[in-house]
Formats: C-alpha cells, structure tokens, sequence
C-alpha cells in the first residue's frame, strides 16, 4: 500500500520520506521544480493549482492515503485553493487525507490554543491556512488536520539557517524578543504525522513542542548548540517594528500528545540533545532519550 507525500521536496516532506524509507514503506512524492532523492520515492511532478493534475496524480499513484504538507505562505492559489483541490480529489477516490496546518492561523490574542479554538487569523497567510483547513474538513470529514509551529532539526530548518546568517553577518534582519511559538523537532513531527496516518484519526490535532520560546531565544539556544557567538545575534521586538504577523501563540497539544504514542519534544531538551550528538564526534549521545524517531512498526495503509 502506497502513501502519497505531496511537497515530498520540502523539508518536512524530506523528513516523512526518510523516515518512510528506514521502515521499508512504499510511498510517492510530489514536486514543483525539482525532485528530491530518486532513492526514497517514486517522484511526480505537480502544481496543486491545476486540480485536472491533482487527481490524474492521485489516480495513476493510487495511494491509500496523502499526506499534504505543501505551502506557499500567503499565495492564496496554493496554499488555500491548492489544498481545496487536494481534498477534493482525495474524497472524490476515496482516499485517506493528513492535512498539514500552522498556528498561524490564530491571532495570538488568547495565548495559548488547543484544538478546540477556532482559527481568527490576522495575516494573509494564516487566512489562507484557516481556509484550507475549512476545506479540507468539509469535502473530507474523515481527514486528519495536524496544525504545527516552528519546525526545527539538525541545522536544516530555515530558522537555524537564519540564526546562523545573522550571526554571520551575511543577513540582515534580527530575531523577535516578543514573537513566542512552541517550537517543534522535524524527527518527531514526521513521527506524529506517521502515526496519524496509518491511524482512523479524524479532526483537529495539534503538533508542536511543550516549550515555549521566542524566535530570539530560540536562536540563541540553537547559536549555543552550533558553538556560535551569541552576542551577534541581534534582537529586535515585533510589536516596535510594525511587522504584521500574531505575538504570542502558543499551541496546546497535551490533548493530542494523550492519543499518540510519539513523544513530542520540547526545544530545550531537543537542542539539548542535539548539541550533546554534535560534541560526541559524531557518535550518538548516550542521552537516553534518543535523537531520532522512527515510525512504530506496522506499514502505512495499517489501521489502529
């Protein structure tokens, strides 16, 4: 049985498809401009703007279930109509949807958001987001809608690329004192998304870390893991700069994490971990609490 990844290019997507390899899974992936590794996946080229080629894809793949983690912020086409187009194929075949959602979504105006909160964003992006989770919810009720923050992992995530730019001058900009997300690690969400696939798991869930932090914080603990200077970093406040975008948001996911089995690491044990990795010379730290995550056993199209 074959799971579909579309945006299988993307850093989450790459991450979904590494982990499907090491536990021998057979799954597709979807592109817009360039494929990834020909060793993990079966690649077909797709712009999920055109829903005549969403479902031609989704028919000659014949996947048990997609696994939609594409984006292009605030490109409405994309990231809203795209998603419609997604859902619809999928419910039109019968096939089993994972829907890939943001905190952006919420306006940060009550802080802390489970899953029962409504979305009432305040940016183009995070509207496009709320309504490609109206969607998807609506053409296919039995899908799953995992909304995420701050993806982080092993010095390939955007948000440690930039802290390391900042600090090398090679960017400008600075990190928010006062923009607060629950950042999570890219191993762990992949897992989570896992599960939630080869599961019956339908509505809202969410998947982020337990730690709340600052992007500031957040780059000062990933510049303390690489042996950066901190000092370099430049801070800044969101609230003086007149960027749009929500201050505080920190996503609730204790009622998801009570129906997985992965384990959700918070960032100040996760970058912990990864910096005990880096300093063991490439040996893997005897933490304890492991590094990586793996899929529980079972293959994709099983059903708990």
């Amino acid at each position: 049985m074959t799971v579909l990844i579309i945006g299988g290019s993307g850093f989450l997507g790459a991450e979904l498809l590494r982990q499907a390899c090491a536990a021998g899974w057979d799954v597709a992936a979807t592109f817009h401009s360039r494929p990834g590794d020909p060793a993990l996946a079966a690649w077909h080229q797709l712009d999920i703007r055109d829903p005549a080629r969403v479902e031609a894809v989704l028919k000659t793949v014949a996947p048990c279930a997609v696994i939609d983690v594409t984006s292009a912020g605030a490109e409405w086409k994309v990231t809203a109509d795209g998603s419609v187009h997604i859902a619809l194929a999928a419910a039109e075949l019968g096939i089993r949807l994972v829907h890939v959602s943001s905190d952006a979504v919420f306006s940060g105006s009550r802080v802390h958001y489970d899953e029962t909160c409504d979305p009432d964003p305040i940016t183009p992006y995070g509207a496009a987001k709320a309504a490609a989770e109206t969607a998807v919810r609506l053409l296919s009720p039995d899908a799953a809608v995992a909304r995420t923050s701050l993806i982080v992992g092993n010095g390939r995530s955007d948000h440690e690329r930039l802290a390391h730019a900042l600090i090398a001058g090679t960017r400008q900009g600075a990190l928010f004192t006062d923009d607060v997300r629950c950042p999570v690690h890219v191993e762990d969400l992949a897992a989570a998304l896992w599960e939630l696939t080869r599961s019956d798991a339908a509505g809202l869930f969410h998947l982020a870390g337990p730690d709340a932090l600052s992007r500031y914080e957040l780059g000062v603990h990933i510049a303390r893991r690489d042996g950066l200077d901190v000092s370099r970093l430049p801070a800044g406040r969101r609230a003086d700069t007149g960027v749009p975008g929500p201050l505080d948001v920190r996503l609730d996911s204790r009622a998801t994490q009570r129906r997985l089995s992965t384990r959700l690491r918070g960032a100040l044990e996760f970058l912990e971990v990864d910096c005990e990795a880096i300093t063991s010379c490439g040996k893997p730290a005897s933490t304890g609490r492991g590094t990586s995550r793996t899929p529980s056993s079972g293959p994709p199209g099983s059903r708990r």
